[in-house]
């Protein structure tokens, strides 16, 4: 290809071909491997962008996310050790990081009276692969029932995990899905789902 730098290349077949779970890549990576963050790198960074998008609205800023959030990561080595799954490590750092981006962004668009209400409110809901109604069916939900759900759902994290990842007892967790499964369930758009 045209343009392709052939560490481009490399990096992501090798990602694609690397096994080593994500505790022998951070064992590596303490080990002063530089391959294996960028092997981590390429395996997460498109969940990270996901996940700040959800809380941005904007890719832009959701790139921006994803960059911090991986500097973030670097920082912790060498000596870091992780005791959960990956992605329940990563996800507090890309909220905190993504709420902070969309405030300085608000503080740059709006005046006093507007950035107080922004802050009061949820963040936009960003379409999941281009699906406008599903957006749509989840925009009446708060964020805390909308994050739940779709880290259960669309990450496959298990209620453990969420309740690690959002820093709430997991009984917090399975209320805010249940209220949630009971919003969507009462939903005339989604009610047949359920029956």
């Amino acid at each position: 290809m045209p343009g392709n730098t052939g560490a481009e290349t490399r990096v992501s077949s090798k990602d694609n071909l690397d096994q080593r779970s994500d505790i022998d890549l951070i064992a590596d990576i303490n080990r002063g491997d530089a391959a294996a963050f960028e092997v981590l790198y390429f395996r997460y960074r498109d969940w990270v962008v996901a996940q700040a998008c959800r809380f941005t609205g904007d890719t832009n800023s959701a790139l921006d996310v994803m960059q911090e959030t991986f500097l973030y990561v670097l920082r912790k080595f060498p000596g870091f050790r992780l005791t959960a799954n990956f992605k329940t490590f990563l996800y507090p750092a890309v909220r905190n990081l993504s709420i902070a981006a969309r405030r300085k962004s608000a503080r740059y668009q709006s005046n006093d009276g507007e950035q107080l209400a922004l802050e009061n409110t949820a963040a936009p809901a960003v379409p999941l692969s281009g699906n406008e109604e599903l957006t749509a069916i989840l925009a009446p939900l708060s964020e805390e029932h909308r994050e739940v759900l779709l880290l259960r759902f669309v990450d496959g994290l298990s209620l453990a995990e969420i309740a690690t990842a959002m820093e709430i007892p997991v009984g917090t967790v399975k209320s805010r899905m249940h209220n949630a499964l009971e919003t969507l369930r009462n939903d005339p758009r989604t009610k047949e789902l359920f029956e």
